[in-house]
């Protein structure tokens, strides 16, 4: 029996790794859509994002029966709680993922960015894929030093977020309203998606050391 219980709290992980890849993978392909006004593209982001909310359902449904079978406690205990939160997050980013991609569909066939944001974004991009596999490996193997280095990840995202802004309020933008807008919102979708990726990885701390870490 303790051998199936640990089965099943491994399917746990398994599960939130796979919702990690799968939010990556939305945002990757969000991110070209929006750079190269694919809407193909975009609409396979938003026909697919029914898969992350259904694996977060399962996961959540594992969760609460093993807490209903099991009464777990201490680092088990954890364990599931942290599954709860962090398939929550991870929703969230493949919803911020979808956002990108109904930008992207809304203003076709038009471009959205402006030619001068461009390259932030492209390594806005950049950045949240790769932190979408940084949670998937930690969560994988629960190495606590390699969580807390997300935080560095994060700090570029938002050193992107606060630059828009600065170009947003130039008086040299001459985009309009619209544009602008637009910059502002999409680079908050990033920013939020790098910020549940380090919750996720806060959550893989407290699992490992019983301590969350500080926000």
């Amino acid at each position: 029996m303790r051998e199936v219980y640990q089965e099943q709290l491994g399917k746990l992980a398994d599960e939130l790794a796979s919702m990690s890849a799968m939010v990556g993978t939305a945002m990757e392909r969000a991110t070209k859509a929006l750079l190269e006004a694919d809407l193909s593209l975009a609409e396979q982001v938003i026909e697919e994002d029914s898969q992350v909310d259904e694996a977060r359902a399962r996961a959540e449904e594992h969760a609460f029966g093993l807490l209903a079978l099991q009464a777990p406690v201490a680092g088990d205990l954890r364990t599931v709680i942290s599954t709860i939160h962090a398939a929550e997050d991870l929703e969230r980013m493949g919803d911020l993922a979808l956002h990108v991609a109904k930008t992207a569909r809304r203003r076709h066939p038009n471009e959205v960015l402006p030619e001068d944001v461009q390259e932030y974004f492209a390594e806005m991009g950049r950045i949240a894929v790769k932190l979408a596999g940084r949670v998937r490996s930690v969560i994988q193997t629960q190495d606590v030093d390699s969580a807390r280095g997300l935080e560095g990840d994060d700090d570029e995202m938002d050193d992107l977020h606060r630059h828009l802004f600065t170009v947003t309020m130039s008086p040299e933008w001459n985009h309009g309203v619209a544009a602008a807008v637009d910059v502002t919102l999409l680079g908050r979708f990033y920013e939020r998606f790098a910020d549940h990726a380090v919750a996720v990885a806060r959550r893989v701390v407290f699992v490992v050391t019983g301590k969350m870490p500080s926000a």
